[in-house]
């Protein structure tokens, strides 16, 4: 006889289960429907099979690089100076240690995967609380692929509204990461305790086991520990690469089959990122709200940051199509740096990155949060540039 606890849980389960039934098979049979079943499951393929191809090596690659940089900032003493010169600055900005400014800068230089190798550390995160180092993946991949962003705009003969759109990544970042501290110490206190301290065991001191240890450090050359932290960092890099390859792609599967549209004379045949441009026309349908946050003129302009969601790179080649169309504007250039920047593809890489470090139960409400730094960072750069305008008319 089984209890009522029982029963509600079996009636609950094959409630849920049904309901999964009709709305998997609703979302593929619509999508199907534009598609064609075979090009549809021959595009989710293709996608997936270039994202591994194309995506993830190449995020690997950033990982191992930047897992072997960080271990060389930790080995050599550069994590203990930033955290001097910087500890004035991000305390009162970000509320973080000032070693917390490497993220930043490793993932504006590389991309979002740098972070995580970072927290990942223990003998980085060991300057965290909780807390600071949650919010550190949302502070440091708000500027990843930075460098990339910025420089192809200034590309494109735009000079001071690549800045402005830097501005307003940087504003959006501030609230985005007080806002996600604010949220884990409301919902768990713990959050602010200390992050643990690398276990570093050692034998008695004054041992004859100590003073050997002693010795081989003392006489352990430069170039060896240049060495051993290159290889260690680069193997924890690895380790993080192959974490990081379920959420890339299926979460960016999944986008680029909502974002993008058929290929070449609007005919499906099944090739890799081709979809049903259905998140597009949803945006296209409110244009008048992102024309009053965002100061767009044309509903076409939206596709960038929707994109922006998934690959910044895809969306900058949109950009191109926008200057060939006549759609691009001083304001956009500002808005789309700045909401590229902020977003850099976070939808593909969030889930992973928060898994590889334990708090996989915090990837939904760190998401929302990150897609609020977005749109902070698009209005911040929108209000900049009219300021600007304002200033140089």
């Amino acid at each position: 006889m089984k209890s009522k606890w029982q029963q509600a849980l079996l009636q609950r389960q094959t409630v849920e289960g049904v309901v999964f039934i009709l709305l998997f098979f609703t979302v593929f049979t619509y999508i199907g429907h534009i598609m064609g079943l075979s090009n549809m499951l021959n595009t989710i393929m293709n996608t997936a099979h270039d994202l591994l191809l194309q995506t993830v090596f190449y995020l690997m690659g950033v990982v191992v690089l930047s897992g072997a940089l960080s271990k060389l900032f930790t080995e050599f003493g550069v994590v203990r100076i930033l955290q001097f010169l910087f500890g004035p600055l991000m305390r009162p900005l970000f509320r973080l240690p000032g070693v917390a400014v490497l993220g930043s800068i490793m993932a504006f230089l590389s991309d979002n995967p740098a972070v995580l190798t970072l927290a990942r550390d223990p003998n980085y995160n060991k300057y965290f609380r909780k807390y600071e180092l949650l919010s550190f993946v949302n502070y440091g991949t708000a500027f990843g692929m930075g460098l990339i962003v910025f420089m192809f705009m200034l590309g494109k003969g735009y000079a001071a509204e690549p800045f402005i759109g830097l501005l307003g990544a940087l504003g959006g970042c501030v609230v985005s990461t007080r806002l996600f501290q604010y949220m884990l110490l409301r919902d768990d206190p713990a959050y602010g305790d200390m992050m643990p301290r690398p276990e570093q065991p050692a034998a008695p001191a004054g041992s004859h086991e100590s003073r050997r240890t002693q010795m081989i450090q003392a006489r352990e050359s430069i170039f060896i520990r240049f060495l051993n932290a290159l290889l260690d960092g680069g193997k924890s890099g690895v380790e993080l690469g192959l974490a990081i390859i379920p959420g890339v792609i299926i979460i960016s599967t999944a986008v680029f089959l909502l974002t993008f549209g058929p290929g070449e004379g609007s005919v499906y045949d099944g090739s890799a990122y081709q979809g049903i441009q259905l998140l597009p026309r949803m945006a296209g349908k409110i244009n008048f709200i992102f024309d009053w946050l965002f100061g767009f003129k044309n509903a076409e302009l939206v596709a960038f940051p929707i994109t922006s969601l998934g690959a910044v790179g895809a969306a900058l080649g949109q950009v191109p199509r926008f200057i060939a169309e006549g759609l691009l504007d001083g304001n956009a250039v500002a808005v789309f740096t700045a909401m590229g920047i902020s977003w850099s593809g976070f939808f593909s890489t969030y889930s992973a990155i928060f898994d590889a470090i334990g708090y996989r139960q915090l990837t939904s409400k760190a998401i929302t949060v990150h897609l609020l730094c977005g749109l902070l960072a698009g209005v911040f750069a929108h209000l900049l540039h009219l300021l600007y305008t304002l200033l140089t008319a």
